[in-house]
């Protein structure tokens, strides 16, 4: 090394752990069932940044369903071992449905649908299974015999194949 020069910094490189998903569902999913809710998702970053979006099998998510649920995580998981940042939050009202259970949780209800091929409805769901759903909507169409439009109801079935997106409607009254 050439007389006065500086040396190059040393980097202390931190070994870290990806957390699992897998490992994660395993550690808290008696936690989630004992307190009547489910996972949706979970997102873990390249940085170990986890967040769980968890539901409410009846109702909803309460502040405390969160915070317990996070209390628990991090028994189960050691934070300097495992070197992760945690949130644990609620499907927000406006977030497309993801797993069967929020689309059985919502029949009954009114709820935005965006078919592919870019067609939008605003329908009761009636019907929900792992391999589609089941609408009621009315929509105004020309019928046979007459001049104007008319409402008109339809029950109709769209396979998962060519729905895009389902997610609660939200109505501001």
């Amino acid at each position: 090394m050439v007389q006065g020069a500086r040396r190059p910094p040393y980097f202390i490189l931190l070994t870290s752990t990806l957390m699992n998903v897998t490992n994660i569902i395993d550690a808290i999913q008696e936690q989630i069932v004992a307190r009547n809710l489910y996972i949706i998702e979970i997102k873990i970053s390249k940085d170990n940044d986890v967040e769980i979006v968890i539901d409410s099998e009846n109702g909803i998510v309460e502040l405390d369903d969160c915070v317990e649920i996070s209390r628990f995580f991090e028994t189960c998981f050691d934070r300097e071992k495992e070197d992760y940042s945690l949130t644990v939050t609620s499907a927000g009202l406006d977030q497309p449905f993801k797993v069967l259970k929020q689309f059985v949780k919502a029949i009954g209800s009114e709820v935005e649908v965006a078919l592919k091929g870019g067609k939008k409805l605003i329908a009761t769901l009636t019907a929900a299974d792992e391999n589609g759903i089941e609408l009621k909507y009315s929509q105004r169409e020309t019928v046979e015999g007459s001049k104007k439009k008319q409402v008109v109801e339809h029950i109709d079935r769209f396979e998962m194949d060519n729905v895009n997106s389902v997610r609660p409607h939200i109505k501001f009254e």
